[in-house]
């Protein structure tokens, strides 16, 4: 790698602070990016002096101190080509500028840079949801051709870490013991799972405009969907690899042409969650009632390929859940028949992958210590590879390297939104209830999930 820098606009933000510089202070803790420089940009009236104190705070002890002493900052308008231009031009060497920006901000920032002459070799790095809508992606795709190739635009999902990904595709595709199940033929049902035990925590700006739909369903866990629903890719090259995850998305409808059936919005109300009393969702500060954002999110869609036609993939993500659960299962089918004799198999068998830890989990049914006649179900389990960096380290040192593998593509970033459009509309014309659930349950009663959670 050469000398170059990373601008990230929005600077003074919480997704900075929390997630950005920590996993930069990772990356650049392995000695992989030498050479960087790190411009902040933000409305907030700092310094120099303020940003560098953030970037080793945020870095740890004795971690890149040269890049932290280094580091620039500049009050900006991000919606300014003039504050931008300014920006670039205190840029050494290559650049990666990074929109750590609300989605209706960063196409704003977009349009602005439509009037900068970038560097060559210009990287632009965006965050999910990519766009506020279908149309919006589709614009903001459309700006994005203009101002870079997009082999140099990295739509960045941070779930989708390398070794998140690794795992999945290892576990399909170097294992005959798994992937020949992994059809209609065999599988039940499959559940992406990401409930979390956080609540608002004072990110009402952002949330109170994505929802649950947006935030999770939309961008991250159908991206969980593509990779488990994929055909085995030759390679995994960047080129391949996002053709066959394109392949899954472009296939991906709802259950039924009625979003009020394959679809459950729900918010939370005041509950307590691990000893500590939380106010209703409508209740935190910054939040609009009126909007009636959803905090939990249920979606039943179709992957309509020869493999999975018929089996329906459940997507949930819900904040203030008690039973904090981050997990896809597959759901395999009860045998044909059991031969008359044995007793208790009542539990079908899954295959559980666990994110954050990464863990893989199989639950089967075998003859009891007791009663031989009698089956029990048991688990077998093995933790993955942490991998060596944070998410957002794995997906700088993509950026870095400018490796677009998991980065997601312009055109399935326009695909997702297809996918959860319908429901939109449904929820926006009141078709589809609002329901509740006490902070610290296990959200709704009427879960579409093919198990309690």
């Amino acid at each position: 790698m050469t000398d170059q820098t990373l601008i990230i606009l929005g600077a003074s933000g919480d997704l900075t602070a929390r997630l950005l510089l920590p996993g930069l202070g990772a990356l650049l803790a392995t000695g992989q990016v030498p050479g960087l420089s790190l411009i902040g940009a933000a409305r907030d009236d700092w310094d120099d002096d303020h940003w560098r104190r953030r970037v080793a705070e945020s870095f740890g002890d004795g971690v890149a101190t040269d890049v932290a002493e280094r580091a620039r900052y500049l009050p900006t308008d991000v919606t300014k080509a003039d504050d931008l231009r300014r920006v670039l031009g205190e840029a050494n060497g290559p650049v990666a500028i990074f929109f750590a920006l609300p989605p209706a901000i960063t196409a704003r920032a977009c349009d602005a840079l439509l009037d900068v002459e970038l560097p060559e070799g210009t990287r632009l790095v965006l965050e999910k949801p990519f766009g506020i809508d279908g149309d919006a992606a589709a614009a903001l795709n459309s700006v994005l051709a203009r101002l870079a190739p997009e082999e140099r635009i990295h739509r960045v999902d941070h779930f989708l870490g390398k070794s998140t990904v690794l795992n999945i595709l290892g576990l399909r595709f170097a294992n005959r013991i798994f992937e020949p199940l992994l059809d209609a033929g065999h599988v039940a049902s499959v559940d992406i799972v990401f409930d979390e035990k956080l609540a608002l925590e004072g990110r009402a700006g952002y949330y109170d405009h994505a929802g649950a739909l947006a935030d999770m369903i939309q961008s991250h866990l159908l991206q969980i969907l593509a990779l488990l629903a994929m055909e085995a890719p030759t390679t995994l090259e960047a080129g391949e690899f996002r053709d066959r995850k394109a392949d899954v998305l472009r296939a991906t409808r709802l259950w039924s042409k009625d979003p009020a059936a394959c679809s459950r919005r729900a918010r939370y109300t005041a509950g307590e969650l691990d000893g500590r009393d939380l106010p209703a969702y409508a209740d935190e500060p910054g939040v609009d009632e009126s909007r009636g954002t959803e905090t939990l999110a249920e979606l039943v869609v179709t992957v309509d390929t020869w493999r999975w036609a018929g089996v329906p993939f459940r997507l949930r993500s819900g904040k203030a859940v008690g039973n904090s659960r981050k997990e896809a299962v597959i759901t395999f089918k009860h045998p044909p028949r059991i031969p008359d004799g044995l007793r208790g198999c009542d539990q079908p068998d899954r295959l559980r992958i666990g994110f954050g830890p990464d863990r893989l989990a199989v639950d089967f049914n075998i003859n009891g210590p007791g009663d031989p006649f009698e089956l029990d179900a048991v688990s077998l389990e093995a933790a993955f590879g942490p991998g060596d960096l944070p998410p957002y380290g794995e997906v700088l040192r993509g950026v870095f390297d400018n490796d677009p593998t998991l980065s997601v593509r312009g055109d399935t970033a326009e695909q997702c939104w297809r996918i959860v459009e319908p429901v939109v509309s449904a929820w926006r014309a009141g078709d589809v209830p609002l329901l509740e659930y006490p902070a610290g349950s296990d959200g709704p009663a009427d879960s579409l999930l093919s198990e309690s959670p």
